[in-house]
């Protein structure tokens, strides 16, 4: 069951400078993240699965989530939380009837047509990438702006998560667009203090949050 997906870190070893995943997980878990998700393209399948394992352990005793993205076989059999799926992985149909009852299904779109098809599906959540052109997820292609995640959460029940290119410059305006949270890499990942760039992500977040549900109130 999704709780909180306020701050979603995603792991990139080139974005955290050279920095291992695990103590830049550790860092993220200690500034308040409530999501990891283990995203690297580069490892094999078996090193994959071993960093899994260890990352998966060392985000459980924090209570937050860990999700492992593109591979189901690795997510299931590592035991994370769930699985983040892009337009060109496994359908998502097909990895929720591969999946336990409880097990999360995220998946990545760019439209509102393909969220709707996620929702319908058995998506659990669902990103849209890139919001914002960003070097760090150079094959998303270019980003879909606030009015097309506008649009998204206006037309799904689940919860929309935003990911390119959001800072600490723009993560309010993103969450006031419609964001239920926002999944960032290079801006906390990539600064020097991991935890207090995590830390202060996630209050401008919640910050955003409170002003708009006074707005609307």
């Amino acid at each position: 069951m999704i709780s909180k997906m306020e701050l979603y870190i995603v792991t990139d070893r080139q974005a955290s400078r050279g920095r291992d995943h695990i103590s830049m997980v550790r860092a993220a878990l200690a500034g308040g993240a409530d999501v990891i998700q283990l995203r690297d393209k580069a490892l094999s399948g078996h090193d994959l699965y071993a960093l899994a394992k260890d990352m998966g352990s060392l985000v459980r005793s924090s209570r937050a989530m860990f999700i492992v993205n593109d591979r189901l076989d690795i997510a299931l059999a590592a035991g994370a939380d769930g699985v983040h799926l892009g337009q060109d992985d496994l359908p998502v149909a097909a990895a929720r009837s591969l999946s336990p009852p409880s097990f999360i299904i995220g998946v990545s779109v760019g439209s509102v047509e393909e969220a709707l098809a996620a929702e319908r599906d058995g998506a659990d959540y669902i990103a849209l990438s890139p919001v914002f052109s960003t070097p760090t997820k150079d094959d998303a292609g270019p980003g879909h702006g606030l009015e097309v995640l506008s649009e998204i959460k206006a037309a799904v029940r689940l919860p929309v998560i935003a990911i390119g290119g959001v800072n600490e410059g723009n993560v309010m305006e993103v969450v006031a667009a419609g964001a239920d949270g926002v999944a960032v890499i290079s801006a906390v990942l990539g600064a020097d203090d991991v935890e207090a760039a995590a830390r202060s992500m996630r209050e401008l977040v919640l910050r955003a949050k409170t002003g708009k549900a006074r707005a609307q109130s």
